[in-house]
């Protein structure tokens, strides 16, 4: 449905998104993730014709951003950041004014403002000012304006950022119910939040793509390493280290905390291949006695930190 290919923009010397390629299928929800500054808010930008690239194609449907910007236009939604909202406006005076702007027929009018309500979960707030509505209503109401013309893809710039975790869980449902028949694009550096409600996500650095997939595709594929905790009764730090170094693939042993009777520690794995069997082994042969042996679970927030961290370096 949209395809990204060698996409670059330049602020004058500054080189904000690099060459970055990517496809986005019909009813995906993909999340762009990075740190701030990585590029991710002029990537969506580019998408919505609001900025237009120094190099590159975006073609959405059959349509191409340099030719048909107005067309791509009108079949997107998009919610910035910061959301446009007239904050003297009573709630359903906006929406009924933003839908004479898209040219709404008066027949249809209310039963749209009536399911962007429903949808959104505003009924309650209809009849409220605007600039005395919590972020999280506002946040909603940014939604139902995005979705006012019923557009087939959605574009969210940080649709949860500085909302507490009530608002957050309560927009994440909203996204994941219009994921149902809508794509949907959305940039977070919220990484519970991706991997909730993201189908696939793009990780983003230094305005380069440095991952791409699903997050548990990423868990199994984007890095070799694994650590390994290990707690140990009646062992010294200096013989395990020693012990545990002599395998093939265990790049560093490191102290986590140590008492009269318990050591633990944990071992950098650099491999492929599942040292565990070894690992006990190896303790078997010793005189110690094991009280826990567990490989730590790979997350998103580590794979996020190792691939942006990594790309800095």
């Amino acid at each position: 449905m949209i395809q990204v290919e060698n996409l670059t923009k330049y602020y004058s010397d500054l080189c904000a998104v690099d060459h970055i390629n990517f496809d986005i299928q019909p009813g995906e929800i993909l999340g762009i993730l990075g740190p701030n500054g990585a590029g991710k808010t002029t990537t969506l930008r580019m998408l919505t014709g609001f900025l237009h690239p120094t190099s590159g194609s975006i073609r959405v449907k059959d349509y191409t951003i340099a030719e048909h910007s107005l067309e791509i236009k009108k079949i997107l939604g998009y919610l910035p950041e910061s959301a446009p909202l007239y904050h003297d406006m009573l709630v359903y005076d906006y929406l009924n004014y933003l839908a004479d702007i898209r040219e709404i027929h008066k027949d249809r009018k209310l039963i749209r403002i009536r399911q962007l309500a429903d949808l959104c979960a505003i009924n309650e707030v209809m009849h409220q000012p605007i600039n005395e509505l919590s972020k999280g209503y506002k946040q909603r109401v940014g939604l139902a304006h995005a979705m006012m013309n019923d557009p087939e893809i959605l574009v969210l710039d940080e649709p949860t950022s500085g909302l507490d975790p009530n608002q957050i869980v309560e927009i994440r449902q909203i996204i994941k119910r219009i994921g149902k028949e809508k794509t949907i694009i959305l940039s977070t550096h919220i990484l519970s939040e991706a991997e909730a409600t993201c189908d696939r996500v793009v990780i983003i650095n230094r305005g380069q793509i440095v991952a791409d997939g699903s997050t548990e595709s990423l868990k199994e594929s984007v890095s070799d390493k694994k650590f390994i905790h290990v707690s140990l009764q009646d062992a010294d730090f200096k013989s395990v280290e020693k012990t545990f170094s002599t395998l093939e693939g265990i790049t560093a042993v490191s102290r986590i905390e140590e008492t009269d009777h318990q050591l633990d520690v944990r071992l950098d794995c650099q491999t492929k291949v599942d040292l565990r069997a070894d690992i006990y082994t190896k303790i078997k042969q010793s005189d110690w006695v094991l009280l826990d042996f567990h490989q730590e679970q790979r997350t998103l927030e580590t794979i996020f930190r190792e691939l942006t961290m990594e790309s800095e370096q």
